[in-house]
C-alpha cells in the first residue's frame, strides 16, 4: 500500500515541476493530469485507479477540490454585490446562448448527454479566474462584473452539472439530496455565527491554538464529510457537498492558520491525488485516435469562448472582449464531469478525456483576456484581493 501511495505522491510532483519558473510549461493541474496519463491506462499502467487504496483518495480529493472552489466564493463580498446585476445578466445570456450551441454540438457528434455540454460551455472557474485577478492586481468595474459573474456561474453550474448525468427517474431524489445539503449548510452558518460569538468559543479556539489540536481543521473536515455522506446516501452530488462546505467556511472568514492547514491537506496531497488518478483513468490514446473526441474538445473551447464574449458584450462590461475571455476559463467543472461520467458509466473514456482537454483549452483565451485587462487598466494595490484562495 505504501508503495502505491508513494507513487501517487511522486507523480503529483510533475505538476509543480511543469508550473515552476517565469515561463511555466503548463498549469499545476495539467501537469498532474499528464503524470496520471503517463502512469495510468494511457501509458505504463503502473497506476490502476480502481485498485485499493486509490478509490478513497480519488473521492476525498474530488471533495477537497470542490471545497477549495467554495472557499473562493464570498457571498458577502462588496465586489460581488456591486456586480451582481450585470453578472447575473451575463450568466443568463451565457446559459441561453449555450443551449442551441451545446445541443447542436451534441447532435453533430452523437453524444448521449448533450445537455452536459450546455452546462459546461456556460460555466466559469473561480479556481482559475480569482487567482488570476489577484495575481495581476486587476481592479475596476469590469472586475466587479467578473467576480459576480464567475461566482454565480460556478455555483449554478455546480448544481446543474450532476443532474445532466443523472437518469430522469433519479433527478427528484438528487434534487432532494441537494436541497438537504444546502439546508444543512445554511443551518451550519446560522449556528456557527451564534456559537462563535460566545466566550466559550474564543476559549476553545485559544486552547486549540496553544495546544496544537487543530480543532477548526477537524470541524471543517467533519462538515465536508457529513455533507458528502448525505450526497452519497441521497443520490446527490459530492460536488455540491464540497462546494457548499467551502462556502460555509468562507462565511466565517477563516483565519490564515486554517487556510494554511486546509491548503496543506488539500493541495499537498488529496487534490493532486485526484488529478493524477483522473489522468490515470482517462484514455488519451482513445482521444487521439477518435476524430469525434478531438472535435468535441476543440468545439467545447471555441463555443465557450464565443458564448462568454457574447455574454460580456450584452452585460455591458467596460472591457467587454477581455472580460469575456477571462470568464471563459474552466478546469474543475470539466474534470468533475469526466470523473462523474466515468464513475456512473454515462460517458466513455475518450469522451471523458475530451471534456478535460476542452477545459484545458479554455485556459488559452482566459490567459489572453487577463493579459489584455492588465495592459488596459491601472494595476491595483497588491495588498487587497477579491478573494482569499487556498490553492
Amino acid at each position: 500500500m505504501f508503495t502505491a501511495v508513494a507513487l501517487l505522491v511522486l507523480a503529483g510532483l510533475l505538476g509543480p515541476a511543469l508550473a515552476a519558473g517565469r515561463r511555466p510549461i503548463a498549469p499545476v493541474l495539467v501537469g498532474e493530469l499528464i503524470a496520471g496519463a503517463i502512469l495510468g491506462r494511457t501509458g505504463l499502467h503502473w497506476i490502476e485507479p480502481s485498485a485499493e487504496p486509490y478509490p478513497i483518495f480519488y473521492s476525498l480529493g474530488f471533495a477537497m477540490l470542490m471545497l477549495g472552489a467554495g472557499t473562493e466564493v464570498d457571498v458577502r463580498s462588496p465586489d460581488l454585490r456591486r456586480g451582481i446585476a450585470r453578472g447575473g445578466l451575463a450568466l443568463i445570456v451565457a446559459l441561453v446562448a449555450s443551449v442551441p450551441v451545446g445541443l447542436a454540438i451534441g447532435a453533430l457528434l452523437h453524444l448521449a448527454h448533450p445537455e452536459l455540454l450546455v452546462v459546461l460551455i456556460a460555466g466559469s472557474s473561480a479556481a482559475v479566474g480569482f487567482p488570476t485577478i489577484q495575481e495581476r492586481g486587476l481592479t475596476g468595474p469590469a472586475i466587479g462584473l467578473l467576480i459576480a459573474w464567475i461566482t454565480l456561474a460556478d455555483a449554478v453550474t455546480a448544481l446543474l452539472m450532476p443532474l445532466t448525468l443523472t437518469g430522469p427517474g433519479h433527478i427528484p431524489e438528487a434534487l432532494v439530496g441537494d436541497a438537504v445539503i444546502v439546508a444543512i449548510a445554511a443551518g451550519a452558518v446560522v449556528a456557527g455565527r451564534r456559537l462563535f460569538a460566545t466566550g466559550l468559543a474564543d476559549e476553545v479556539k485559544r486552547e486549540s491554538k496553544e495546544r496544537g489540536w487543530a480543532l477548526q481543521l477537524r470541524i471543517s473536515v467533519l462538515l465536508l464529510l457529513v455533507l458528502a455522506a448525505i450526497a452519497e446516501h441521497s443520490g446527490a452530488s459530492v460536488l455540491i457537498a464540497g462546494f457548499a462546505a467551502g462556502i460555509v467556511l468562507r462565511q466565517f472568514h477563516e483565519p490564515h492558520r486554517l487556510v494554511h492547514q486546509l491548503a496543506g491537506l488539500a493541495a499537498g496531497f488529496f487534490v493532486p491525488a485526484f488529478f493524477v488518478l483522473l489522468g490515470a483513468t482517462l484514455d488519451l490514446k482513445g482521444l487521439v485516435s477518435s476524430p469525434s473526441a478531438i472535435a468535441l474538445a476543440v468545439a467545447m473551447a471555441v463555443a465557450a469562448t464565443a458564448v462568454h464574449v457574447l455574454a460580456a458584450v450584452v452585460a455591458g462590461s467596460e472591457r467587454r472582449v477581455p472580460s469575456g475571455l477571462l470568464a471563459t476559463a474552466q478546469l474543475g467543472l470539466p474534470a468533475a464531469a469526466a470523473a462523474l461520467g466515468l464513475s456512473t458509466g454515462a460517458v466513455g473514456p475518450p469522451i471523458a478525456a475530451a471534456l478535460v482537454a476542452g477545459g484545458c483549452l479554455t485556459l488559452i483565451p482566459a490567459t489572453a483576456g487577463s493579459l489584455l485587462l492588465a495592459a488596459g487598466m491601472k494595476p491595483a494595490d497588491p495588498t487587497p484581493a477579491p478573494q482569499e484562495v487556498t490553492r
